[in-house]
C-alpha cells in the first residue's frame, strides 16, 4: 500500500471534477479524498502502486469535457489508512485563487430533460448540470461553492438537494442546479413596466414578437433586444429606436437545420457554431434562400449567428421555429443592462415588452463573435471564452493593462497565466467606464492579484490612460506607457509563446505614434519590452481629424489631393460619395495650411479613403463601415482578375510603402471601366502583397524570419486569407490571432506583458 497527495490546478471547479475523481477512485477501489481548496483541488489517494499508477493515468485521460488540468503535482506520503473515498467540504485559503470556468451552452442531456415531458425538469428555463450553465455571470468569489454564487437566494428543495449531494448524480455540486420548486423563474412586463399576467410566458414571448413587437430579454449575462427577423419593419424599428443605423444585428436560429437553410457552413464552422461556447459566427449568407430581411445586416454578404445557448432560448426558438434577431441589450455604446430596474430605465423607449428573472446576474458579459478563416478568430472574446486565462512563458510580477479606448478589455497576470477580461466596449460614457472599474476589481478579487505595476496606452486623452494613472498615483505603483502597436503585435506574440525578435505588421485604424503622428500601417522590429520603427504606410493628412474617420470622403480628398496633386474640381470629377457642395475646396485649403489634419501612416484610413474613391460609401454610420463594405465588394468579384495594382516601397530604416502609385492605378482602373468590384478584389490582392513585402525589408533590416500580424484591419477575412496564403507560398513563418482579438480587445494583454518585462528586465 501506498500513499500519494496529488495537486492538480486549471479547470477543475464548477466542470464535475470532483465527482469525476470519487468516480474514478470507486473504480479503482481506492481509499482517500478530494476538496475543492481557493487555489486548486487536492486529493490524497491510497491503494496499491499499479493501482494508484492507472488512477493517475485516467485522472489526466478521463476529464469531464469542461475541465482541463494545466499542472499537476505528486507528493509521496507515509501509509495512513483511510475508511472509503469522501469528497471534503470545500476550503477557503488567503490568497491562493482558482480558475473560473465560463458560462456554458446547455448540453445534450440537460436539453432531452427540458423537451422529455416525463422529466420534472421539463420546460424549466434555468436547467442546467455539472456539464453546462452559468458559471462566470454568477460567480461572487472562489472556491467556487453555491454560497459563493448569486444562486445562493435559492435554498434547495430536497429533491434537487439530493441530486446536489450524490457523487454519483450529474447534479452533484452542479451549484446553479434548481428546478421549478426551488429556483429562479421568469416573469413579463410591459413597455411601462407593468406586470403582465401570464401563464406561458414563451408562448406570450413568441406571440408578441410575431405580432412584430420588440422585446427586451434578460438572458445569462444581461439582457438581449429581440424581434422577429423576417419582419423588416420590427428590424427597422429596433434600429431606430436603439439609434443603430447600419451595423449588422445577431441572428438566432433554432438548430442547424435552420441555420443551412440561411447560410453557407463549413465543417469548422459548424464545430464552432455547435461548441460549448456557442459564439455568434459570421457566415456566408444565403440570401436566394433566406427570409432574414436585408434590414438585419445591410450591404452584407455575411450574417451573424448563433444557436441556442440557454434553456430559455431553447424553449424560444422551438416555439417560434424561425429566425430571431439578438442583439445586446443597450443602447448604441453602452454596456449591456443586466438588472431587471435597470432594463426598465435604460430600454423603456426600445422595448415594448420585458421578458425578466429573478436570478442576478453578476457579471455582465457580451456575446462573443467570431469567424472561420484558417481556424476560430475570434472578433469580440466574451461570454463562453472569458474569464479564461491564457498561459505565459513564465512566472512573472502581478500587472493591470488597462487597455485601449475603443472595444476595451482589461488583462490581469498571476504566476504564469494572463487574465483577459471580456469584452467591455468603447469608454466613451459614464456607464462603460463603471463597467469598465467594476471589472477591474471583479477580476483582482476572484484572482487574487494585487497590482505592482499599472500598463496603458501612450494616448493621453484615453480615459483608460488616465485611470491608469490616478491609479498609479494613488496606490503608488509604477505606471508603465505601451505603444498601441507595439502592444498588438506583443499579443499575438503572447498567444503563440513567441520570444523576439520578431517582424511585426500592425494594419490598424488609429495608435498614438512617440513622434506626435498617428500611426496605423507600421512595421516593427519586437523584442519584448523593446521595439523599433522599421517601416509604414506612406503619411497621409487626415482632414479635419476624427471627422475624418466618420467621413471617408475626407480621406478620399486628401489621397487625391495631397498624393495626385488633383484640384478641388477634379476631386468632384471622381464623385466621391457624401461631399458636400465647396467642401472639397475647403479640405483642400484646410490640407494646404496644415490646419487640423494630422498627418497618419493608418491603413484602415488607407482602406476607407480607397471605398470612398470607388463611390463605395464617403459617410460612415458605424465603424469601418467603409472598409467593410470594400470587402464585400471585392467577394463580389466574378472574375477575381490576379493582376496586382502598383506597388512600390522605398528607404531604408523606416522603409514606406509609397501610396501614390496604388491610387494611381486604382483611378486609371476606374477610368478604363474596370468594375469597382474587380478593383476592390485587385487592391485587397495589392494590400496583401505590399504586406509581404513589407514583411520582407523588415526581415532584411532585422534578421529574423518569424512575422506577426495584427491589428484591427485583418478583421478583414479576405485580407488575412490573401495575406496567410501569400506568407505561405513563402519560407517566412506568420502568425495571426486565433485566441484573441486581432482588434482593439488584446490590446490589455500586450500591455499586460510589456509591463512585465519592463520590470524585469525581459525575464518575464
Amino acid at each position: 500500500m501506498q500513499r500519494v497527495r496529488v495537486q492538480i490546478r486549471g479547470v477543475v471547479q464548477g466542470v464535475g471534477f470532483r465527482p469525476f475523481v470519487y468516480r474514478l477512485a470507486v473504480h479503482h477501489g481506492i481509499a482517500g479524498w478530494v476538496i475543492n481548496t481557493s487555489g486548486s483541488v487536492d486529493i490524497e489517494a491510497e491503494a496499491g502502486r499499479e493501482v494508484l499508477d492507472a488512477f493517475l493515468q485516467d485522472l489526466e485521460r478521463k476529464l469531464p469535457p469542461l475541465a482541463r488540468i494545466d499542472h499537476l503535482s505528486l507528493e509521496w506520503l507515509p501509509v495512513a489508512p483511510h475508511d472509503g473515498f469522501h469528497i471534503k467540504e470545500s476550503q477557503a485559503q488567503e490568497g491562493k485563487y482558482q480558475l473560473v470556468p465560463p458560462d456554458i451552452a446547455t448540453c445534450d442531456d440537460c436539453r432531452r430533460e427540458l423537451f422529455d415531458g416525463s422529466d420534472r425538469r421539463n420546460g424549466y428555463p434555468f436547467i442546467n448540470c455539472t456539464n453546462c450553465g452559468p458559471r462566470f455571470t454568477i460567480i461572487e468569489d472562489v472556491p467556487y461553492d453555491r454560497p459563493m454564487t448569486t444562486m445562493k437566494s435559492f435554498p434547495l428543495c430536497p429533491t434537487c438537494d439530493a441530486e446536489y449531494r450524490d457523487p454519483l448524480n450529474r447534479r452533484f455540486h452542479a451549484q446553479p442546479n434548481a428546478c421549478a420548486i426551488c429556483g429562479p423563474h421568469y416573469s413579463m412586463v410591459d413597455g411601462a413596466g407593468r406586470a403582465v399576467a401570464v401563464d406561458d410566458v414563451v408562448g406570450e414571448t413568441v406571440s408578441r414578437l410575431r405580432k412584430g413587437e420588440i422585446g427586451a430579454l434578460r438572458g445569462l449575462g444581461g439582457f438581449h433586444l429581440s424581434c422577429d427577423a423576417s419582419d423588416g419593419n420590427a428590424v427597422s424599428l429596433l434600429r431606430r429606436r436603439k439609434h443603430r443605423r447600419g451595423k449588422p444585428l445577431a441572428v438566432m436560429m433554432p438548430n442547424l437545420e435552420a441555420v443551412r437553410q440561411h447560410c453557407e457552413l463549413t465543417d469548422e464552422e459548424v464545430v464552432a457554431l455547435e461548441s460549448p461556447a456557442a459564439p455568434i459566427v459570421v457566415v456566408p449568407w444565403r440570401k436566394e434562400s433566406s427570409s432574414v430581411c436585408d434590414a438585419v445586416a445591410p450591404g452584407q454578404r455575411f450574417l451573424g449567428v448563433m444557436l441556442p445557448y440557454t434553456p430559455f432560448h431553447h424553449l424560444l426558438l422551438a416555439a417560434h421555429t424561425g429566425p430571431l434577431v439578438m442583439t445586446s441589450g443597450n443602447r448604441s455604446e453602452e454596456p449591456i443592462a443586466i438588472e431587471n430596474q435597470e432594463a426598465r430605465v435604460r430600454l423603456g423607449d426600445i422595448a415594448d415588452f420585458f421578458v425578466e428573472h429573478d436570478r442576478e446576474i453578476l457579471n455582465r458579459c457580451d456575446d462573443s463573435v467570431v469567424f472561420v478563416e484558417g481556424g476560430v478568430r475570434p472578433l469580440r472574446r466574451a461570454r463562453g471564452y472569458a474569464p479564461a486565462p491564457l498561459p505565459l512563458e513564465r512566472h512573472g510580477p502581478q500587472v493591470l493593462a488597462c487597455g485601449a479606448a475603443e472595444k476595451n478589455t482589461v488583462c490581469l497576470t498571476q504566476d504564469d497565466e494572463a487574465f483577459l477580461s471580456h469584452h467591455i466596449g468603447d469608454l466613451e460614457n459614464v456607464e462603460t467606464h463603471a463597467h469598465f472599474e467594476e471589472t477591474i476589481e471583479h477580476y483582482q478579487r476572484l484572482f487574487r492579484v494585487t497590482p505592482v505595476a499599472v500598463a496603458h496606452d501612450l494616448h493621453p486623452n484615453y480615459l483608460s490612460t488616465r485611470f491608469a494613472q490616478r491609479l498609479a498615483s494613488a496606490k503608488e505603483i509604477r505606471a508603465v506607457g505601451v505603444q498601441h502597436h507595439h502592444a498588438h503585435i506583443v499579443a499575438c506574440m503572447a498567444e503563440h509563446r513567441l520570444s523576439g525578435p520578431v517582424v511585426g505588421i500592425a494594419f490598424d485604424g488609429t495608435g498614438y505614434g512617440p513622434d506626435g503622428t498617428i500611426w496605423g500601417g507600421e512595421v516593427l522590429q519586437v523584442h519584448g519590452a523593446e521595439y523599433s520603427r522599421v517601416g509604414h504606410l506612406e503619411r497621409l493628412p487626415m482632414p479635419g481629424g476624427e471627422a475624418a474617420i466618420r467621413r471617408p470622403a475626407r480621406m478620399a480628398v486628401s489621397m487625391a489631393h495631397k498624393l495626385l496633386h488633383l484640384g478641388p474640381e477634379e476631386c468632384d470629377e471622381i464623385g466621391i460619395p457624401g461631399l458636400r457642395p465647396g467642401e472639397a475646396t475647403l479640405l483642400c485649403k484646410q490640407m494646404e495650411r496644415e490646419l487640423n489634419s494630422p498627418p497618419t501612416s493608418s491603413a484602415g484610413r488607407l482602406f476607407d479613403g480607397v471605398a470612398a474613391l470607388l463611390g463605395i460609401r464617403g459617410v460612415a454610420e458605424y465603424e469601418a463601415q467603409a472598409a467593410i463594405e470594400l470587402e464585400m465588394h471585392a467577394h463580389a468579384s466574378s472574375r477575381r482578375p490576379r493582376s496586382l495594382l502598383p506597388v512600390q516601397i522605398d528607404g531604408s530604416g523606416p522603409v514606406e510603402l509609397q501610396l501614390r502609385p496604388l491610387l494611381s492605378g486604382i483611378l486609371e482602373a476606374r477610368k478604363a471601366g474596370e468594375s469597382v468590384p474587380d478593383i476592390a478584389w485587385r487592391f485587397h490582392r495589392t494590400m496583401a502583397e505590399a504586406s509581404y513585402q513589407l514583411a520582407l525589408r523588415g526581415v532584411d533590416l532585422c534578421g529574423s524570419d518569424r512575422v506577426v500580424a495584427s491589428g484591427g484591419v485583418f478583421q478583414n477575412r479576405l485580407l488575412l486569407a490573401l495575406t496567410v496564403a501569400r506568407f505561405e507560398r513563402s519560407a517566412l513563418q506568420l502568425f495571426t490571432h486565433n485566441r484573441v482579438p486581432c482588434n482593439d480587445g488584446s490590446i490589455a494583454l500586450g500591455q499586460a506583458v510589456i509591463a512585465r518585462e519592463t520590470l524585469t528586465g525581459g525575464n518575464a
